[in-house]
């Protein structure tokens, strides 16, 4: 399926990035008429770029209706399983091509370490984020560096306070990770060393769930953050 283009994309992408959304919301974000929007998302839905509900599928509003004049549920709009692979990047193939060549000539150890590796640039990336906030603050820190990486990441905080999600509505590595979960691995560790707590996966884009969710402890972890530490070795791989 092609991917869509001119103002739709831009419709589209607005989705991709902040989550499911009404058509007046878009409208407000994109700097259109209402009328407009909705002739937009009538085409990505058309092309099964888009799905219209009348609760948000998934995200912090999952499960909730959004409710407009005389207590008629607003349609809610998010990127279809489709929509979202029309805008990954064609680099996949070649990914886990090279990724299959190397445990098929190497062995699993060599996946093993190149997660491992992968453990350690997500540290580097996301550390100077977040070297200087409160570990209470993390979370919301780590969202906003994901969102700059174009995860389109939200954080919804529990009603005790004691937990938080981070959901990940796109992942560039999603495909790759599909054939591959020690990638998804990987960044729950990575999450869990850079927040300094612990952290569950209770869902990824990779196993084919509409977003990628974290559970985040608001009580610090007993084992350090390695924000401040020198990071480990990846795990050396026998030639």
């Amino acid at each position: 399926m092609s991917r869509p283009t001119g103002a739709p994309a831009r419709v589209a992408r607005v989705l991709l990035e902040g989550g499911p959304q009404t058509a007046a919301a878009l409208a407000e974000r994109l700097g259109l008429s209402t009328t407009a929007v909705r002739r937009h998302l009538d085409t990505l839905v058309d092309a099964g770029h888009v799905e219209a509900g009348e609760r948000a599928p998934y995200g912090p509003q999952a499960g909730r209706a959004v409710i407009r004049g005389r207590g008629r549920p607003a349609r809610v709009y998010s990127v279809s399983a489709t929509g979202r692979e029309s805008f990954e990047s064609a680099y996949d193939d070649l990914a886990v091509g090279a990724l299959r060549f190397l445990g098929e000539s190497v062995g699993p150890a060599a996946i093993a370490a190149f997660a491992s590796q992968r453990v350690i640039e997500l540290e580097k990336r996301y550390s100077p984020s977040l070297a200087d906030v409160a570990t209470a603050d993390r979370a919301a820190a780590l969202v906003e560096a994901l969102n700059a990486d174009g995860y389109a990441a939200s954080l919804s905080v529990g009603a005790n306070d004691s937990t938080a999600q981070i959901c990940q509505h796109h992942c560039p590595v999603a495909h790759v990770a599909t054939e591959f979960p020690a990638l998804c691995d990987a960044e729950t560790e990575a999450f869990g060393l850079l927040l300094g707590t612990h952290v569950t996966r209770l869902a990824t884009l990779a196993h084919g769930d509409g977003v990628c969710t974290t559970l985040v402890s608001r009580t610090p972890s007993a084992t350090a953050s390695r924000l401040t530490a020198s990071p480990a070795q990846p795990q050396e791989v026998l030639s």
